[in-house]
């Protein structure tokens, strides 16, 4: 029997190969030709999973909360610390307790509260031969309220705090299901064709990345908002030291006139 030649063998390696060609998936052929897909991140949203979508959205409403939080609580308190700036260098112009009072605005922020708390205190302890027992009382009032404030100053960082932690993690909930579902479509497609699974990845992908645009500035607004509260919180005390200076003045005032016209006290 003839053995075939070469030029035979390869012609029927020629059939057999187009043969195998003609059979294989459309989608291995040509990889320009898998499928369209549109990879901005719009249209990655809108194909992706009904859960990396939730993710996705959920991460995108939790950047807004943290920009309207940060913008509001940053107007808030610039307002605030000018109010107490003002109250400040009315206090330090002030000779007494009742005259603070009357010169200093009712919408002086805090300090109002705090001239009011000083006074009902010495109201209270007026028969009191302490002085000293008198100054503790009131600085105790006056603490108070000052922590009070600060506890205030401070309320819906704390939501930028929890984002800041929480959405990095979130984000890669969603791309880890994403890329679950991936590969569960290489084993349903049966092709490692990266023309046909990387749009899948992108898309989860994309979870972690809103996760990060989330998570990055809700940490540096908690940051910075946490240094002006500092600073608000600083502008309260020094404003409860100088109602303390007219407590103590007017107190020294009141020793002195006892210490002059005894009868005139011990007969009221």
């Amino acid at each position: 029997m003839k053995r075939p030649g070469f030029y035979t063998f390869a012609g029927r390696v020629v059939l057999c190969a187009g043969a195998l060609l003609s059979t294989w998936p459309a989608s291995a052929q040509s990889p320009a030709a898998v499928v369209a897909h549109d990879l901005s991140p719009w249209s990655m949203f809108l194909a992706a999973d009904i859960v990396v979508k939730t993710v996705m959205i959920g991460l995108a409403s939790a950047s807004l909360i943290a920009w309207t939080i940060y913008i509001g609580k940053l107007l808030e308190l610039r307002l605030r610390n000018a109010r107490m700036r003002r109250a400040i260098a009315d206090l330090g112009q002030q000779p007494s307790l009742a005259a603070a009072q009357d010169k200093v605005s009712a919408s002086l922020d805090v300090v109002p509260s705090l001239l009011e708390s000083a006074r009902q205190e010495i109201v209270m302890s007026e028969l009191a031969s302490d002085k000293a027992g008198v100054k503790e009382r009131v600085n105790s009032r006056l603490s108070s309220l000052v922590a009070r404030a600060a506890r205030r100053s401070a309320a819906g960082t704390g939501i930028l705090a929890s984002i800041g932690s929480t959405a990095p993690f979130i984000g890669l909930f969603g791309t880890v299901w994403g890329i679950m579902n991936s590969f569960i479509g290489i084993s349903k497609a049966q092709t490692t064709n990266l023309a046909v699974v990387a749009p899948g990845i992108a898309e989860a992908l994309l979870a972690t990345a809103i996760g990060l645009v989330a998570a990055i500035p809700a940490v540096m607004f908690y940051n910075h908002l946490t240094r002006v509260i500092g600073a608000y919180r600083a502008l309260v005390s020094e404003a409860a030291e100088e109602v303390m200076r007219l407590v103590s003045r007017d107190l020294d005032r009141t020793s002195m006139r006892a210490a002059r016209f005894p009868e005139a006290i011990n007969g009221r």
